[in-house]
């Protein structure tokens, strides 16, 4: 219950989620899945979350980890942290405060010291999902925002249209191959025509 009302509370500020219900395919899914960041209970079934943890970081894999968990002892917290978590919240949380702290791990990974994205004159706040151009606000909807972020989090180097497709739509697999030109011809109407490029061949980009 706890996971779905996850799934749907993440999916309605923009996210794309992964949901992995065992610590096998939460391993998988964060080696091989472009995720942002991953909230992780400790106890799962076939592998525990901690055991996850050790793993990813054992590897090197630098994805921003919220520990969730209901052990609430000062020892499973001290344990996940020092593993490599980046912070950690037990149950019952407030959906508010989780929001925040998942944003701020992504910001730190990110390395960005607020919740804003800019690039010439767009600017992106990722904690309000408002967008403005020159300081006019534009409105996008959810997998227009989602599209903004991935390129301006990777301003000036280019993200193929391979990828775009695997972080907006995750697992789905209806959609059309056109999909992420509709939405970049979407963008570039209500951004500008020059605001985003094409790198033929390789994919999209914007310039600072």
């Amino acid at each position: 219950m706890l996971g779905q009302a996850l799934v749907r509370a993440l999916t309605a500020v923009g996210y794309v989620v992964s949901w992995n219900q065992d610590g096998e395919a939460a391993e998988l899914a964060a080696l091989y899945q472009p995720l942002d960041a991953a909230i992780l209970d400790l106890n799962l079934p076939k592998q525990s979350g901690l055991e996850v943890l050790r793993k990813l970081r054992a590897r090197r894999n630098q994805l921003p980890v919220m520990i969730l968990t209901a052990q609430d002892m000062l020892s499973s917290k001290v344990q996940g942290l020092d593993l490599g978590g980046d912070d950690y919240l037990t149950k019952p949380f407030d959906l508010d405060e989780l929001l925040a702290r998942l944003r701020s791990i992504i910001r730190r990974r990110q390395g960005r010291g607020d919740n804003y994205l800019r690039a010439g004159d767009i600017e992106y706040n990722t904690a309000t999902l408002q967008v403005t151009k020159a300081g006019a606000l534009v409105t996008l909807p959810p997998r227009e925002l989602k599209l903004l972020a991935l390129l301006m989090q990777s301003k000036n180097h280019p993200i193929s249209k391979t990828q775009i497709e695997s972080s907006i739509y995750g697992d789905e697999e209806n959609f059309e191959s056109n999909t992420v030109e509709v939405l970049i011809y979407s963008l570039r109407k209500k951004l500008g025509q020059d605001f985003i490029h094409t790198l033929r061949g390789i994919g999209y980009k914007v310039l600072e």
